[in-house]
């Protein structure tokens, strides 16, 4: 009995979903303008989860002059931003259970905006890297919370709207690398304004949230249950009114994840093409342009770099999903990345726009670690507990690299030793991303 009553309270939940947390019907209207308030702040959400670095990576020069920054700060730079991921993308969760997804998205929004503005005008390295944590932790929140936002929202169009976020993702991370140079010209030469006008479409993010802050971001079915608890309405005998049954939702008991090997070479495997990632959106304008390349074609080259990910987004989780073993998808990345890598050696004017194309191929290695995280446990609460637990890990694992390279480039005086470095890194990340691709769950693997 107690089961058949339990499927029924959740099915009577899910017929009841356009409800308020009140038990009234929500008046249709108001639940489509809300629909569409979400849609609107997911994408220009999204459009500021990366700008902030690649607008950075485009003016790397300027700034270093500006700031008098050496290059192992400017290093140190390109690392901040697996490092604000890995330690302030913990609190994400924590924040959203006690203030709301949607207003600790809005607050993130807020956090960039301000962050974008103050940075360029600090005046020094250390009010340039203290600003720029303040727009990553924005950044760091909103990224772990978005996809939770559109879990909640379109359970029955979680792929689709997945794909809209990702896309809006590519977009604003190749925008920001091609227009950046462009911007700055136009405004006068000046970095700092071509740096800050980015807090512009930051504010227009902050806009669609405001509403939803009050109702805690969350659509109306998830209210209560964000509380912990699910609800179920039936009649009074006598006709007063609804009686309100609490049933206390059961917790899933935690998983040993760090017990699964799976786990561990997922985690090993998202460090590392994190790594890989952010080495090239702040470094690879910089590569392009000391072999000759003007500060407008290189910004443009990282563009290109970065919009390989709007197709592939959509391409490669498909594929993967249709593949017993994704190691084949990770061989096929990495050897882009090496192809990418060697050109970068022998011939970065030369072939500089194969080597885009090619080093933002192998970046698609994020997609598919996102998509390896779905299929390696069986679960739900398995899927959650693997994806903190790769993503955290991966972030920190990532942090070095981007600072290794600028002490390399500062202390060679060339890119040979750096890219060495990425070549060193990328025959590592095949390795264990063809360990992570096996068809196998951390719940089999922890329970062992």
């Amino acid at each position: 009995m107690a089961s058949e009553e339990t499927r029924t309270l959740k099915s009577t939940t899910a017929r009841s979903s356009a409800t308020t947390p009140d038990g009234e019907p929500l008046v249709p209207a108001t639940r489509a303008w809300a629909v569409r308030l979400v849609v609107v702040g997911i994408v220009l959400s999204a459009l500021n989860l990366r700008p902030a670095i690649t607008s950075f990576g485009a003016l790397l020069e300027e700034v270093r002059d500006g700031l008098g920054m050496s290059g192992s700060m400017a290093g140190l730079l390109t690392s901040v931003p697996p490092l604000c991921f890995a330690v302030f993308g913990v609190t994400a969760p924590r924040l959203a259970r006690r203030f709301g997804a949607g207003a600790v998205v809005c607050a993130g929004m807020v956090a960039i905006t301000a962050g974008l503005l103050i940075r360029p005008y600090t005046g020094s390295t250390a009010g340039f890297l203290a600003a720029s944590a303040l727009t990553l932790m924005g950044i760091a929140v909103s990224n772990v919370l978005m996809p939770v936002i559109v879990k909640r929202w379109f359970p029955d169009r979680v792929g689709s709207m997945t794909g809209l976020y990702s896309m809006a993702l590519a977009l604003g991370t190749a925008a920001a690398a091609a227009v950046t140079v462009p911007v700055t010209e136009a405004l006068g030469g000046s970095w700092q304004s071509g740096l800050a006008v980015w807090a512009g479409l930051a504010a227009a993010a902050v806009l669609p949230w405001i509403p939803l802050v009050r109702d805690r971001g969350a659509a109306p079915a998830e209210r209560e249950a964000a509380q912990g608890v699910s609800t179920h309405d039936h009649a009074r005998v006598d006709g007063a009114g609804p009686v309100r049954q609490v049933h206390a939702r059961v917790e899933p008991p935690t998983l040993r994840i760090t017990r699964s090997r799976t786990a561990w070479a997922l985690a090993v495997f998202f460090g590392l093409q994190a790594t890989a990632a952010y080495i090239t959106m702040g470094w690879m304008a910089q590569i392009f342009r000391d072999a000759g390349v003007s500060a407008g074609t290189a910004g443009l080259l990282l563009a290109v770099t970065m919009v390989m990910g709007v197709p592939l987004a959509f391409v490669i989780p498909r594929l993967a999903t249709r593949l017993p073993h994704q190691g084949p998808i990770v061989i096929a990345l990495g050897a882009c990345g090496l192809a990418g890598y060697a050109g970068l050696y022998l011939a970065p004017a030369t072939g500089a726009w194969a080597w885009a194309v090619l080093l933002g191929v192998s970046n698609c290695a994020f997609p598919l670690a996102l998509t390896m995280v779905g299929m390696r446990a069986r679960t739900g609460a398995g899927v959650a507990q693997l994806s903190a637990f790769a993503q955290s890990t991966g972030y920190l694992i990532s942090i070095p690299g981007p600072l290794l390279v600028g002490v390399l480039y500062q202390h060679s005086g060339g890119w040979g030793l750096p890219i060495a470095l990425m070549v060193g890194l990328m025959i590592p990340q095949m390795a264990v991303g063809v360990l992570a691709g096996r068809d196998r769950t951390v719940e089999d693997e922890a329970a062992r």
